[in-house]
């Protein structure tokens, strides 16, 4: 799904909202790699994809208690075995579509720690300018509740601003939105643009983005991941846990908030 914001330099921006290839790191890097393409094809100069789009949303850890340990083992080899580090084949073909389209590209994304152990994994969104460059990444800062049962800590030496074609462009993942302290950080860069890959699709996220862009004096593009049920191979024993009509595991929300200055 595609919105435009204008100003006074109009540009195009786009807003991913689609289920990965759930656990499968190859088949959703090309997914993405599509509607890269497929965006800058239409005009678009940014494309901002959801939270751990690559390759997905670990929702197991809101299902499946800490005491089946095994059952969690398993599924977070596979995680880390589907999961991204920089400069690998996976943002090299990233930014190879990135660099055909002409278009920015936020990448929400599992990164393992490749810098030391290659087993830990943390919530990052990895930054692409049009020439198909590497900007740089962030890492979540503090994941939330079950959460932290996948991911590592981040830290402030990843809260930055890039800039871009679309102007600065900065981002905070999901629920380190309501950080005040990490807010002002990347207000006090100069952030134009910042992109908010999220799980949330709740009113009361909505609410925080519209006041986070009036805050800041932005625009926010908020992308969360649209992802049914039947997205989940049955092969995931975890996928039985959810009750037997449910068909959106969710349903995803696509926004974007501007805030017109008044001079």
């Amino acid at each position: 799904m595609n919105s435009s914001i204008r100003n006074a330099n109009f540009k195009k921006i786009a807003v991913a909202q689609f289920s990965p290839v759930f656990l499968n790191k190859d088949k959703t890097v090309a997914k993405a790699c599509k509607a890269i393409l497929e965006a800058g094809g239409k005009g678009a100069e940014l494309i901002v994809f959801p939270e751990a789009y690559i390759p997905g949303y670990p929702d197991w850890v809101w299902l499946v208690p800490n005491s089946k340990s095994s059952d969690l083992d398993k599924l977070y080899k596979i995680l880390v075995e589907n999961s991204v580090s920089i400069n690998d084949s996976s943002t090299t073909k990233l930014c190879r579509a990135a660099r055909s389209a002409k278009i920015n590209v936020v990448m929400g994304m599992h990164e393992i720690n490749s810098e030391t152990s290659n087993a830990s994994l943390y919530n990052s969104i990895l930054f692409i300018d049009n020439s198909g460059e590497i900007l740089g990444k962030h890492r979540k800062l503090i994941p939330t509740g079950g959460e932290r049962l996948i991911w590592a800590q981040g830290d402030g030496s990843t809260l930055k601003t890039y800039d871009t074609t679309v102007g600065k462009l900065g981002g905070l993942i999901c629920w380190e939105n309501y950080m005040l302290l990490a807010r002002n950080a990347i207000y006090e860069k100069g952030t134009q643009i910042l992109a908010t890959p999220t799980w949330d699709k709740s009113p009361n996220w909505i609410i925080s983005m519209q006041h986070i862009a009036r805050e800041g004096g932005l625009f926010v593009m908020s992308a969360c991941m649209a992802i049914k049920k039947e997205d989940i191979p049955d092969e995931f024993e975890f996928k039985q846990l959810y009750p037997a009509d449910r068909e959106w595991i969710n349903t995803g929300k696509v926004h974007t908030e501007k805030y017109w200055p008044v001079h």
